[in-house]
């Protein structure tokens, strides 16, 4: 039960009717016996400005964003974090008692703890990041702080990997789309932050015959959670890490700012979160 009292939080996005936050965070709610409520906050393009602004009005303690807004709401804040600069996109707004948002993004930390479930250690060789969009903005920030030595970042369109790789600077090398195969070579990690495998999506075809056997691969899609780059990976024995542990991950930040407790990530909700 909510009182008048409950802290308030939600995900900003159009559409937003697709989301699971709500159903994360409102287990975790219900779990730690907490006054409160996470809400979908559908919001259109034109309407982001004033719908962010109104947030403090409404004692909300803060908010998710989702696509098209994670760009958008850089300028609508009053203070950005130095990571989600870099990174370009904020994905949760925290609400101060005065009534100031600050933007973060906590993909870049959601998407290394999520393969450090997996393999704790940072690469000890080449990333491989399939992809140039919002995704692959975190995952390329995320694996520069952890230390990674190269990152062949590969995209369809070869002008937009130059660009992100200009924006974020470091060992960035953009290699065009032809060549992802050959670019496994001596990888120590490939991710495909695409949307390629994805349910309703075409397939990502690649050939793993040059990725070593005890490479890391993460697929950020996570509908199907077993996508046909993991199958195959799993397959010639890589290790992999699903996309699902990622949306997990992202989200215990954003709820520890609003609502005091860090929660974890159990296997139950895992399931719990991959159910119809």
């Amino acid at each position: 039960m909510i009182s008048g009292k409950a802290r308030l939080a939600g995900i900003l996005g159009w559409p937003v009717g697709h989301s699971r936050s709500p159903r994360l965070h409102n287990h975790w709610l219900a779990r730690h016996g907490i006054d409160g409520a996470y809400v979908p906050l559908p919001v259109a393009p034109a309407h982001l400005a004033e719908a962010v602004r109104v947030l403090p009005h409404l004692s909300f303690a803060g908010a998710n964003v989702t696509v098209p807004h994670k760009e958008a709401v850089l300028e609508l804040v009053d203070a950005v974090t130095p990571l989600a600069a870099r990174i370009g996109a904020v994905n949760t707004l925290v609400i101060g008692a005065d009534g100031r948002i600050t933007g973060t993004n906590t993909d870049a930390a959601g998407f290394l703890l999520n393969l450090k479930e997996v393999r704790p250690a940072p690469a000890a060789g080449p990333a491989v990041v399939l992809g140039a969009g919002g995704a692959a903005r975190a995952a390329c920030a995320a694996l520069l702080e952890d230390g990674v030595p190269e990152i062949r970042l590969i995209n369809r369109s070869l002008e937009r990997a130059k660009a992100l790789a200009a924006d974020l600077g470091g060992p960035i090398v953009p290699i065009a789309w032809s060549g992802r195969a050959a670019a496994l070579d001596g990888a120590a990690l490939l991710v495909n932050s695409t949307s390629l495998g994805m349910d309703g999506q075409p397939a990502l075809e690649i050939a793993l015959d040059h990725l070593p056997e005890d490479a890391l691969v993460n697929d950020m899609v996570y509908a199907p959670l077993e996508t046909a780059l993991l199958a195959a990976a799993r397959a010639r024995g890589n290790p992999v890490a699903d996309g699902i542990g990622m949306l997990l991950h992202q989200a215990r930040p954003g709820f520890e700012a609003w609502f005091g407790v860090l929660p974890e990530v159990t296997p139950e909700i895992r399931a719990m979160m991959l159910a119809p």
